[in-house]
C-alpha cells in the first residue's frame, strides 16, 4: 500500500476534525442543527458536481439509473455524520466524538469485510482485528475518562 495513501488519508482525517466545529458553529448562527447540515450537505454537492463536471466523469444516465437500491443508503450516513456532528459535538467535544466515530466505524467495517458486503473481498475476522477492535474501544475509554 504506497505510503502516500496513508499520508492523504490522515491529512483528510485531521481535516475532516475540523467539520462538526465548524457545522456545530453554523448551527449556532443559523439557530438549529438541521439548517447547518444541509449547508453543509449542499456546498459538499455542490464542490463534487463541479469536480465531477471539470474532471469530465459525469456518468450516462443509463448508469446512474443502473445503481443498486442501496446506494441511497451512503448518503443518508453521510447526513448521519454531519448532523450528529452538528448535535454531539457541541456536548461532547471533538476528540470524543471522533473516537467513538472512529470505534464505530471499524466495528462495522470489520463485519462488512468479514461478510464481503456490497461486493467487497471478503477478509475474515481473525484475533489481531478483534484485538485492534478492542484497543480502539479502550481508546474511546481513555479519551473520555483520560
Amino acid at each position: 500500500m504506497p505510503i502516500l495513501y496513508l499520508m492523504a488519508a490522515c491529512l483528510i482525517g485531521a481535516a475532516f476534525a475540523t467539520q462538526p466545529a465548524i457545522n456545530a458553529a453554523a448551527a449556532k448562527v443559523l439557530g438549529s442543527p438541521i439548517p447547518a447540515t444541509v449547508m453543509s450537505v449542499a456546498i459538499t454537492l455542490a464542490a463534487s458536481i463541479v469536480i465531477m463536471v471539470l474532471g469530465r466523469t459525469t456518468p450516462s444516465m443509463a448508469a446512474v439509473t443502473s445503481l443498486p437500491w442501496w446506494v441511497v443508503i451512503g448518503g443518508l450516513i453521510g447526513v448521519l455524520v454531519v448532523g450528529g456532528g452538528v448535535v454531539i459535538v457541541p456536548v461532547t467535544g471533538v476528540a470524543i466524538f471522533f473516537v467513538c466515530l472512529i470505534a464505530g466505524q471499524l466495528a462495522g467495517s470489520i463485519l462488512l469485510d468479514h461478510y464481503g458486503a456490497f461486493g467487497l473481498a471478503v477478509r475474515e475476522i481473525g484475533a489481531m482485528r478483534l484485538c485492534g477492535i478492542l484497543v480502539t474501544f479502550a481508546g474511546v475509554l481513555l479519551v473520555r475518562y483520560g
